[in-house]
């Protein structure tokens, strides 16, 4: 007998799957960032489902209506990372008694906010009395068949790239938990990435037409662990040979006497791409993003093995894949 902190969220995830009866040529393998499922024509149903509880997933300082609005980010990134667009919501809510119609209106108002940002509705859901506050999306969108980028597809030689800089998150938390302080510009920075977070919504939908990827992931359990999974699915390893640190994040560890790579390869929440990219397609994947706005910031390649190295003042050092994961840890 295992307590559910010693078998950790992954684990949990794997007994539950042993027990069911999986669905015949799954058009998406379990356990990647969205499910599917067949329509016929060529066509996929794409559904993704994740929960924001305010006990593990609401850091202090958070409102109501910053959790509700990061929520809906938390599974629109997921579509993101997919190359889907995501055409309507569900939301079920577990409600604590403690709450008033003012709480309710605001929570209503940062999921309304959170959808309209990627031009999509909330069309139903349910509520029920909850002992901590539960906000759970679900959304559905359609692609067609080999049009979604997968986790799978990574073949040595290819690039590995990501759509933006990291541990502006894992730093933005130890702020808000610890009340460390900082300069302000700084602060403002990494705590803004802790409560706005944003998805590449635009630049999974510009990537997916370009052809180039081979296979994607979100980064919101950290970009050691995103690149651990792609490798488990794919059967690759990776060698790394820039971590793309934010510039705020090498100032917040230098005052603080922190590790930056510590801080950007193993924090979680940031919501970025970590994608591989065919070789000679490289440049009109980074021409796709820049067209929406965005950025394809080249890491490493991918390997034969399984290891994730990173390779700095010309030595080679094993990453280990950790980020975070529920039942073991906070986020703090």
């Amino acid at each position: 007998m295992k307590s559910l902190e010693a078998l950790g969220e992954r684990r949990i995830i794997e007994i539950i799957r042993s027990r069911l009866s999986l669905m015949p040529k799954m058009p998406v393998p379990f356990g990647d960032d969205v499910s599917a499922c067949n329509l016929g024509n060529g066509k996929l149903a794409i559904l993704k489902t994740d929960m924001l509880v305010d006990k593990t997933d609401v850091p202090p300082g958070m409102s109501l209506w910053q959790a509700a609005r990061k929520a809906v980010i938390m599974n629109i990134s997921d579509f993101a990372a997919k190359g889907v667009k995501p055409l309507a919501l569900l939301v079920s809510l577990g409600l604590p008694k403690n709450l008033d119609d003012k709480d309710i209106g605001e929570i209503g108002d940062g999921l309304n906010a959170g959808a309209q940002e990627y031009d999509t509705y909330i069309i139903g859901g349910d509520t029920g009395e909850a002992s901590d506050l539960i906000i759970s999306i679900s959304v559905f969108g359609t692609a067609r068949k080999g049009k979604v980028m997968l986790r799978s597809g990574a073949k040595p030689g290819d690039v590995v790239a990501v759509t933006g800089c990291f541990g502006k998150t894992a730093s933005g938390l130890r702020v808000l938990f610890n009340d460390i302080k900082v300069p302000k510009r700084i602060r403002r920075v990494l705590v803004e990435s802790v409560l706005l977070p944003s998805a590449r919504l635009n630049e999974g939908l510009a990537l997916v037409q370009s052809g180039a990827v081979t296979a994607s992931i979100d980064s919101s359990d950290g970009l050691s662990w995103s690149l651990y999974e792609i490798g488990r699915a794919s059967n690759v390893g990776f060698l790394i040979t820039r971590v793309p640190i934010a510039k705020e994040v090498e100032e917040f560890a230098r005052l603080n006497k922190l590790n930056p790579f510590e801080l950007a390869l193993h924090g979680g929440e940031e919501y970025e791409l970590v994608l591989t990219i065919k070789p000679k397609l490289l440049e009109k994947a980074k021409e796709a993003v820049e067209k929406v706005g965005g950025k394809l910031i080249p890491i490493g390649e991918v390997t034969t093995g399984e290891k994730i190295l990173l390779r700095t003042n010309g030595k080679e050092h094993a990453v280990e894949p950790r980020g975070y994961e529920h039942f073991k840890q906070r986020k703090d």
